[in-house]
């Protein structure tokens, strides 16, 4: 009965999850946000240098200051405008997709970008707000890219090209084969500049944000989404897919956009406005020794279990799950198809979810910061970082390590027991 169960779930999840993870937008998407991440990285390790533990009670106010204004243009440049790195990214990705120069999708869906931001700050003109290439403007800039790129590709795949004759030099031959795609491209963004621009919204900015992403934003930073999201990386997992890359592919827009929220108002000494961000996944979900917070599987097969087995495979992925990562373990245990732990392994991150929520809502724990602490950063060192160099961060990843140690004990002590039966067998 058991396996019939099992055999339909991998029936339905798997053609799901292989779509999912093969499309190429979402691919894209994904490998967009990749192409950010040094730079986000960079930032987020100058926003924690900026505002290091204590400096402010050392240093004069003035000094202070002085120290926040040397500093700051590292994040300012990186983290503040990281839209902007993620629409060169996917036009990148999605043009070589379409097995065309990548450079140039890059370029167009940059510049696609740029015409439909209006360039100006109050009554000062010429000017690009940051908030448009941050948080505010994301999801236009990923829809522009990715529209952008597939025109680019649409009117290179037909030919509607300058062709240069022989002897010209390559790289000479390539710019004018990409000018006339390039320019019917942007022409279309000109034009739906204008139209929009009849619009009560004027702007496609106000349009996106006010009919698209405020209401998925507001969906993403609720409790009852971030469970289901949990829940499906949970399940991908545990049919040996890669739960991060197929839901986080969807969810990582949401998440960052409400991480720069919190950064924003992080640098402005004002109350953080969300409790579920990227980083509140990454630290206290991806962070407690990998996805599923297996830190505390490995430290309950040293307490509890006996098997040879067991303690070759903690031995084997002690070392990465400091650094949170788990495959040694997901493959090693098993995890992965293993209906002896199917409940512990999907029940244990909601747990901790709700509870990593609750203190947060509660006002027990800090709020997320906004800073991006990398995510095999190991644990408590970023709990203390993702809540704005806190005490209480580090703490709440220490209570969500007993809590999934708690719940993976009695199923650890029946694995390791067949284990023990299968040794003494052979």
């Amino acid at each position: 009965m058991q396996n019939t169960f099992m055999e339909k779930l991998e029936d339905v999840l798997l053609p799901i999850a292989d779509k999912l993870n093969n499309n190429k937008y979402l691919a894209s998407l994904r490998d967009g946000f990749m192409v950010a991440l040094p730079l986000i990285i960079f930032g987020s390790i100058f926003i924690v240098i900026a505002n290091f533990p204590f400096l402010d009670k050392i240093l004069s106010e003035s000094q202070f200051t002085a120290w926040q204004n040397a500093i700051s243009p590292a994040s300012d440049a990186t983290l503040s405008i990281m839209g902007l790195f993620v629409i060169i990214g996917i036009g990148y990705k999605l043009t070589q997709r379409n097995e065309l120069e990548g450079i140039y999708g890059a370029v167009t869906a940059l510049s696609a970008v740029l015409i439909l931001t209006p360039q100006v700050v109050g009554k000062t003109e010429g000017v690009i707000p940051t908030e448009i290439l941050g948080a505010k403007g994301m999801f236009l800039g990923i829809i522009v890219s990715i529209i952008s790129a597939e025109l680019y590709s649409y009117f290179t795949k037909k030919d509607i090209t300058i062709k240069m004759p022989n002897g010209v030099p390559d790289q000479v031959a390539k710019s004018f084969s990409a000018l006339l795609p390039v320019a019917f491209t942007l022409t279309i963004f000109v034009v739906l500049k204008i139209v929009v621009a009849l619009t009560p919204f004027e702007t496609l900015q106000n349009l996106i944000y006010t009919i698209v992403q405020e209401p998925l934003t507001a969906l993403g930073r609720g409790l009852p989404a971030t469970i289901v999201a949990v829940l499906f990386i949970q399940v991908f997992w545990f049919f040996g897919l890669h739960g991060q890359i197929i839901v986080n592919t969807v969810f990582d827009p949401i998440w960052y956009s409400l991480n720069n929220e919190n950064l924003a108002a992080f640098k402005q000494g004002v109350e953080l406005p969300n409790i579920i961000t990227k980083q509140f996944i990454d630290t206290f979900l991806v962070g407690m020794g990998g996805t599923g917070g297996t830190l505390a599987v490995v430290l309950g097969i040293y307490l509890l279990c006996r098997s040879k087995q067991n303690k070759e495979i903690a031995k084997l992925g002690t070392p990465a799950s400091i650094f949170n990562v788990n495959e040694p373990i997901l493959f090693g245990l098993p995890i992965i198809m293993n209906p002896l732990v199917i409940l512990p392994w999907i029940l244990s991150p909601v747990i901790i979810t709700i509870v990593s929520y609750t203190s947060m809502y509660l006002g027990l724990v800090p709020k997320p910061s906004g800073v991006i602490v990398p995510w095999t950063t190991p644990i408590f060192i970023s709990g203390y970082l993702a809540t704005g160099n806190s005490w209480q961060g580090a703490m709440l990843q220490l209570v969500n390590l007993v809590i999934t140690f708690v719940i993976w004990w009695p199923f650890l002590k029946l694995l390791d027991k067949n284990y023990l039966r299968q040794e003494k067998e052979n």
